[in-house]
């Protein structure tokens, strides 16, 4: 099987044409379109000026803010739409909207970008759940420069229309070739381990091929990795060193995946055995939340191959409980860090926490003690703990959950603060994580509930541009250990590959699992 794994992984390599994102059924709800010019208006008029409009003309945005085009929808049953705008800006500025329905956000500044002329017309979509029956979907201007010329609505039943994940691999392996996507780090680990899980459901080779070529820009023929793991972080894209050698069965992935396992023999501890988060000067004594996601997944893994899994299990299970009993408050969620030598300017002196509840450190934390939970045998003795654990952080994001979008905030518990605002990534790791720990009964049932508003409102943050690839937004970047201040002035990226990894980790649970 690996010798066929290998053929095909050479095949793929001189496959470089993209494919089209994978589509609903022939038997799929027809679509239903809405033309701008009988929407309702504010601050913007009617025209037809620009060629290539359909209907009777278009409407044009005044260059002020808050102006809207609101579309009344009439649906038969309610369920998840595609919501497609057509528009043109021949400005070289975007002209980002905020999409809502029935009054409430279900997505905030919304791409327009430039199409070239007014008379290029492009589609933005975005996915959100409509009412049986009438419902209102407003488009309104977010800057000063108004809205982009807008043509139609086009509402589609969106059940299965767009894989995609298939769609956002295929948009970042066209933006960024294996040898450009990045250096050995953990945001690229992340999404190629993503892009592994997609490569699992579909057997498209070439998503395969191409983490293999990533993989062996930092691996040479004799297992050599030139990383000193001297950092949680850089263990991450670790994982990709264990599948690349159960997909091939070339020992030289192995080599280098037991340089991490070796490195951790001598590795720097807190007193009570957790791993350090770096062994810098600035990191000495330091728990950071994000650190479990770090090294847990590729212990348990690493185990599971190379017939080393009771001290992988023990270990990762260990490093879950160690943190967990650092950083988890009474409301269930963790801090995002905890300092044992109590010299880090964010410690407190007390207790040595940070100061606040981070969203994605507490989203990488909840993935690793799922996938860790799903490694361990029934009778592990550190399994009871670690289900108390996840039972509690679980009833503490059911709390803070954001009631109308689904999704959770940069700070989670200070959602009602008007600065705060909703994080794509964070949100896609607890709907993987309460998901997947729903199906497996880790936790009662009704969090796959809460797992799916957490999934509906994140597809409320992914699109098709006008190129026709996908644009995942309000993804924060790498973040330190900070205050409230600190976390909610950084910079909201779009396509940053903490998000896209974690939206691929969540989808091929919740959404792309349903195609199998």
């Amino acid at each position: 099987m690996r010798r066929l794994r290998a053929l095909l992984l050479i095949a793929a390599l001189v496959c470089t044409g993209l494919t089209a994102p994978r589509t609903a059924a022939a038997d799929a709800p027809a679509p239903v379109g809405y033309e701008a010019e009988n929407a309702l208006i504010s601050q913007g008029v009617v025209e037809a000026d620009h060629s290539g409009f359909t209907g009777t003309g278009f409407v044009n945005y005044d260059n002020a803010t808050g102006g809207y085009v609101e579309f009344t929808v009439d649906v038969a049953q309610a369920g998840k739409s595609a919501l497609a705008l057509r528009f043109a800006n021949g400005t070289s500025s975007d002209r980002p909207m905020n999409i809502s329905v029935n009054g409430v956000a279900v997505a905030e500044n919304v791409s327009f970008p430039s199409t070239g002329a007014w008379s290029t017309w492009r589609t933005s979509r975005v996915t959100t759940t409509l009412n049986a029956g009438a419902n209102t979907v407003r488009a309104t201007a977010t800057t000063a420069n108004g809205g982009p010329n807008l043509d139609s609505l086009t509402v589609g039943d969106d059940t299965g229309a767009t894989d995609w994940s298939v769609a956002l691999v295929e948009s970042t392996m066209a933006r960024h070739s294996p040898g450009q996507i990045g250096g050995w780090s953990y945001p690229v680990g992340l999404y190629l381990y993503g892009q592994y899980l997609t490569y699992q459901r579909t057997h498209d080779a070439r998503y395969l091929s191409y983490i293999k070529s990533y993989v062996d820009r930092f691996v040479d023929s004799s297992g050599n990795i030139g990383q000193s793991f001297n950092n949680l972080d850089s263990m991450q894209a670790g994982r990709l060193l264990v599948i690349m050698h159960h997909e091939t069965g070339q020992a030289r992935y192995g080599t280098a995946a037991k340089k991490i396992r070796d490195r951790l023999k001598s590795y720097p501890r807190t007193s009570d055995g957790g791993f350090w988060h770096a062994t810098s000067s600035s990191r000495a004594h330091q728990l950071w939340a994000d650190g479990v996601y770090m090294v847990s997944p590729f212990l348990v893994e690493y185990g599971r191959e190379f017939g080393d899994s009771t001290y992988g299990q023990d270990e990762a299970a260990k490093q879950i409980a160690v943190y967990g009993s650092h950083l988890q408050v009474d409301s269930g969620l963790l801090k995002h860090a905890y300092d044992e030598s109590r010299n880090a300017s964010w410690s407190d002196p007390d207790t040595g926490l940070a100061p606040e509840h981070w969203c994605r450190a507490v989203g990488w934390y909840s993935m690793a003690t799922v996938n860790v939970l799903d490694a361990l045998p029934a009778a592990h003795p550190r399994r009871d703990q670690l289900l108390t654990i996840l039972r509690k952080l679980a009833a503490g994001l059911e709390r803070y959950q954001d009631p109308a979008t689904g999704r959770w905030f940069q700070v989670i518990d200070e959602g009602s603060r008007p600065d705060n605002w909703t994080e794509t990534s964070c949100s896609s790791m607890f709907s993987f994580a309460l998901s997947r720990a729903a199906q497996q009964g880790y936790v009662d049932a009704h969090y796959a509930d809460v797992a799916r508003r957490g999934y509906d409102g994140v597809l409320a943050k992914i699109s098709l541009g006008g190129d026709g690839r996908t644009q995942l937004t309000d993804i924060s970047i790498g973040t330190n250990v900070g205050n409230y201040a600190y976390y909610i002035n950084r910079t909201r990226a779009t396509n940053d590959f903490h998000g896209l990894g974690a939206f691929l980790i969540m989808n091929e649970q919740l959404g792309a699992r349903q195609r199998r």
